[in-house]
């Protein structure tokens, strides 16, 4: 309900003592009028005085109209100051200003008193268009004081910036509240100035970087999003947990080492907050912590990460169906597609058929120790995994995308029958696509100098490429240009 009235509900009380005097008060001029009229007219000049009286009457008139029209004496339209009327904008009823724009005064609901409001009557006044100033995206996120006004507080000294708020999520604690806002600020606003306006508005911790266009899908579909790829493949649960949280580290360790003994107690079923540090069990064993030094995780937060372990837990192990059968340049055909945890077997067969150089130039140790690593690589947890099959089922090949951050880690092993093939070629562009899909901002692969075939196959991608050398390792990092992720080709491209 608002605290406006319509003029057709507010009936006014029937005063007919008013009504009486005005009728009387037209009698009594009637009779005035009709006394003098007669003692005039029977005057000798008698009409050319009422002729004279018309004419100056209506001179009086005219000149009254022209001086009004020359001084702008006009009444006042409805809606500017001191008639008691608002019609500069609508107010949310309950206070507030309207979802992603921000209030125009200081108060929460309270309209601006800077200044006179322009009027459509207003067509005298001729101003200048300003020109559209350059704008650029920024994410901010500050703690206020949870009472009321302060948020309002908050969002005038943003509009003082001309800083317009585009989106907002709140987060509740046991003390304040964390605002996070998507705004859109002019270029020539320092970041510095925008935090010192938020805190003299009353925020703490305030937190600022830029946004991309990526962050304008509102929470409820990013999460919807997220939802979806982790439930059509396992390996997507790390990534979905960096794009839900932010820029974090994710770290899977496994329930036990690689020599067979307990890793440490796993945490509790519903997981631990410690500030900056998440830790979730994970329901194949082991623990997930999510790490974010620069920021404290809220409860929000914490509770929706926990949603998605629960989710990733109900669905159990999956991998995307699929694969695709390929005719090497023999004219062998062989068959890509994804590998997990259940390919170990196969795949500890297929290294015990290397020779120890492939071994070494995969692994950069002992060829014995080679067994040791397969597992941790066909976990989905880490990553995603390629397999190549021939014909008859026999696995001749592994291409591996680690999650690393902001960049993801190839690596290749190909038996040495198979080799000089095109596979590994074939396997790199690939891994590149599914980095690409998942937003790695770079793809790098750690090398030997002497690994020549992986070297040319970097350079087949036709990306840009940085080296790096230390110590006889040479790391080689392409920059895929990013690509957008449609939901309904997810299961399709995930299976390639």
């Amino acid at each position: 309900m608002t605290d406006v009235t319509s003029s057709k509900s507010a009936r006014r009380p029937h005063h007919w003592r008013r009504e009486l005097v005005e009728l009387a008060a037209v009698f009594t001029a009637v009779a005035v009028v009709d006394m003098v009229a007669k003692l005039i007219a029977y005057t000798p000049d008698g009409p050319f005085l009422l002729l004279a009286a018309a004419v100056a009457i209506l001179a009086t008139a005219g000149f009254h109209i022209w001086w009004a029209r020359r001084h702008g004496l006009r009444p006042e339209p409805p809606g500017v100051p001191g008639t008691g009327t608002a019609t500069g904008g609508a107010v949310r009823s309950g206070g507030g200003p309207a979802p992603g724009r921000v209030p125009a005064a200081g108060g929460h609901g309270t309209p601006a008193a800077d200044g006179p409001a322009n009027t459509p009557g207003d067509s005298g006044a001729s101003a200048e268009q300003p020109v559209p100033e350059e704008t650029v995206l920024r994410r901010l996120r500050t703690t206020v004081r949870d009472e009321p006004g302060s948020l309002a507080a908050l969002c005038a000294a943003l509009a003082d910036l001309r800083a317009d708020v585009v989106s907002l999520q709140t987060h509740p604690l046991a003390q304040g509240t964390v605002d996070e806002f998507l705004l859109r600020t002019p270029v020539s606003l320092p970041v510095e100035r925008l935090r010192e306006t938020v805190v003299a508005a009353g925020g703490t911790d305030v937190w600022t970087e830029h946004a991309d266009a990526h962050d304008l899908v509102d929470t409820p579909t990013r999460v919807l999003e997220l939802a979806t790829r982790t439930a059509l493949d396992a390996a997507e649960l790390p990534l979905a947990l960096r794009r839900l949280l932010g820029r974090c580290t994710i770290r899977s360790r496994p329930a036990v080492t690689a020599a067979g003994r307990p890793d440490g107690d796993p945490p509790p079923v519903e997981g631990v907050l410690e500030g900056t540090v998440i830790k979730l069990r994970d329901p194949r064993g082991g623990t997930i912590t999510v790490e974010r030094h620069h920021l404290p995780f809220t409860p929000a937060e914490f509770a929706r990460a926990r949603a998605l372990m629960e989710l990733d837990a109900r669905l159990g192990p999956r991998t995307p169906d699929g694969a695709d059968v390929l005719t090497l340049p023999r004219g062998e055909e062989i068959v890509v597609r994804r590998a997990d945890q259940d390919d170990l077997a196969a795949a500890k067969e297929m290294q015990a058929r290397c020779s120890d150089r492939t071994l070494r130039l995969r692994y950069h140790g002992p060829a014995g120790d080679a067994h040791r690593y397969l597992d941790h690589l066909l976990n989905p947890r880490h990553g995603r995994t390629l397999a190549v099959e021939t014909s008859s089922g026999l696995l001749v090949g592994l291409g591996h995308l680690l999650w690393d951050g902001d960049e993801t880690e190839v690596a290749l092993l190909v038996e040495d029958d198979w080799q000089r093939r095109g596979i590994g070629s074939e396997l790199l562009k690939r891994l590149v696509a599914l980095a690409r899909d998942s937003g790695s901002q770079g793809v790098y692969a750690v090398t030997q100098s002497s690994n020549t075939a992986m070297v040319a196959a970097m350079r087949g991608l036709q990306l840009p490429l940085e080296y790096q050398v230390e110590e006889g390792t040479l790391v080689i990092t392409a920059r895929p240009e990013p690509a957008e992720t449609d939901l309904r080709c997810l299961h399709d491209r995930a299976g390639r």
